[in-house]
């Protein structure tokens, strides 16, 4: 399902479509900035680049959803079950996550603060966290067992560069943790 921006605004923009069907649609670029769309279902939708500030996503299934470079600044997700989806460099300034699932989502290059995703960027990576998960370029573990990675698991990532950056910044990013910690979400892993 593919809608142009003319498509979208006649068929969505002009009304409520909390509960809507968008599974698997093709929304790339959209503006979709304060729409509601609580509950609707945008599962696997492409929703790359969109203008979401301010949208009402509460509880809505954004299972396997690429929200890659989206602007997600304000937006509701209260609820919303992320898992699997893509946030890469998606900007997540005052998002609400509270009891949001967040299972195996991307966060490389996400940016924004907000109380259940932390974003900091170091030298030539992107570091990103939740309760539970801490993501460094590509690499997402959970913080405990980023804590246990010996020099080799570590080289294996990136090699010399990988091993450089680490010993250099490995406490400072544990610290970091500790004294901003994210809020849990349903599931941050």
């Amino acid at each position: 399902m593919a809608f142009t921006q003319e498509e979208f605004n006649e068929t969505v923009m002009g009304g409520n479509v909390s509960g809507a069907n968008l599974a698997r649609a093709n929304l790339t670029g959209v503006n979709l900035r304060w729409a509601n769309l609580a509950k609707a279902d945008l599962s696997g939708a492409d929703l790359s680049g969109a203008d979401l500030e301010g949208a009402n996503l509460a509880i809505a299934n954004l299972a396997k959803a690429n929200l890659a470079w989206a602007d997600l600044t304000g937006t509701d997700l209260e609820g919303a079950n992320l898992a699997i989806a893509n946030l890469a460099r998606a900007d997540l300034t005052g998002v609400n996550l509270a009891r949001a699932n967040l299972t195996g989502v991307n966060l490389e290059g996400a940016n924004g603060i907000n109380r259940w995703i932390k974003c900091i960027q170091i030298e030539a990576y992107s570091i990103t966290y939740t309760a539970e998960i801490l993501q460094i370029g590509c690499e997402r573990h959970p913080i405990e067992d980023w804590r246990n990675f010996d020099t080799r698991r570590i080289a294996e990532m990136d090699g010399k560069t990988a091993l450089k950056f680490w010993g250099k910044y490995k406490d400072w990013i544990f610290q970091t943790i500790e004294l901003c910690p994210a809020e849990p979400t349903v599931s941050s892993q």
